[in-house]
């Protein structure tokens, strides 16, 4: 992303993304945020902060110091040729089983920590649950947290909604 607007297709979803106009289709301001970036934006509780969603495949973002930077580390080489989201996302849940899968998150887990300087990580997503050791500096998010991220993210500097006056109801 970069001023609203979407750099490229997302990898996951299907195309039309770049270069449509989200504002004249839906007829007020909108702003464009993957899931991983919300729900980081609503886990977020201060410091550098790394978020983990582990879902389909690996959702990831960074807030420091409230800036938010929605990243994508899942396709990033790994091991053996294959990416994080290969051995972390749900392809690996069910190649590995939960106990190897275990084994790769906290690796992963400690490895992104480690190179991000983060403080501490939240995993979220819908096969955080399947986490029965958290890695140590880490905690659970919760899919709820992206209802409050989206609160955050039209939250103006001074506490007050943006664009109230675009609410019409179907936005």
């Amino acid at each position: 992303m970069l001023h609203g607007r979407p750099l490229r297709e997302p990898y996951n979803l299907g195309g039309g993304w770049v270069g449509f106009n989200f504002d004249k289709a839906f007829g007020c301001p909108v702003k464009v945020i993957n899931d991983a970036a919300m729900q980081a934006l609503g886990s977020y509780q201060g410091g550098r902060m790394l978020f983990l969603g582990l879902g389909a495949g690996l959702g990831s973002a960074m807030i420091v110091d409230g800036i938010l930077e929605p990243m994508e580390l899942a396709h990033l080489a790994y091991k053996n040729g294959k990416t994080y989201e290969d051995y972390v996302g749900v392809r690996g849940l069910k190649r590995l089983g939960k106990k190897n899968w275990r084994r790769h998150v906290a690796d992963v887990v400690e490895r992104l920590k480690d190179a991000l300087e983060a403080e501490y990580v939240v995993l979220g997503g819908g096969n955080a649950k399947n986490i029965n050791k958290l890695p140590s500096g880490t905690r659970l998010g919760d899919n709820q947290n992206a209802f409050v991220g989206g609160f955050r993210l039209w939250k103006s500097k001074n506490g007050h909604k943006e664009n109230a006056a675009c609410n019409k109801g179907n936005v």
